[in-house]
């Protein structure tokens, strides 16, 4: 084969997998960047009420991971965006409801990013592996937040196996309709 040929070759295996984020080194947490227009990517769940954390939470996925079926694991290229939105609270500071009774958003707070890609996380902590999953904070601005405890993420993942790692996934399978 020429040099075009497999030039040609490897982009259709990329375009095949529905990515290209497999093409570069093996993402470790806090490596995942945030992409831009995930707002217009499918909605993963929105409004998901967490007064025990005094904040609502918005989750996007892209298109790759979309294309998961219910019980089946997430393809490569997959990434999830949540924003969790701080609660207006009220003056004995508890979190604010609405009239309908959900928790009220005051300011966004922060920006999570996941991504799956082959070896990615691969050099977190024993015990807190999450399959090829990697992890990043934002603050709200959309700057990394290059401290942030990724640990705290890979915590919460951990006992996720049973769905790739991926939470709340039987909510947004039945929300999707399959």
């Amino acid at each position: 084969m020429n040099k075009r040929m497999v030039s040609i070759a490897g982009a259709l295996v990329l375009a095949a997998c529905g990515t290209t984020q497999m093409a570069g080194p093996a993402l470790q947490d806090g490596q995942v960047p945030l992409p831009d227009g995930y707002k217009s990517w499918p909605v993963y769940l929105s409004g998901v009420q967490r007064p025990d954390a005094k904040q609502v939470r918005d989750i996007w996925i892209n298109p790759t991971g979309h294309a998961a079926k219910r019980g089946g694991p997430f393809a490569n290229g997959s990434v999830l965006v949540m924003e969790n939105w701080a609660v207006k609270l009220n003056a004995d500071g508890t979190p604010m409801t609405g009239a309908d009774g959900k928790l009220v958003k005051d300011k966004l707070a922060a920006v999570f990013v996941m991504a799956k890609g082959p070896g990615y996380g691969s050099t977190a902590k024993e015990g807190l592996k999450t399959g090829d999953w990697a992890y990043a904070a934002y603050d709200p601005a959309g700057k990394l937040n290059a401290t942030a405890p990724h640990d705290a993420c890979r915590a919460c993942h951990v006992p996720l196996a049973s769905n790739d790692f991926v939470a709340r996934t039987e909510e947004y399978f039945t929300k999707r309709g399959n």
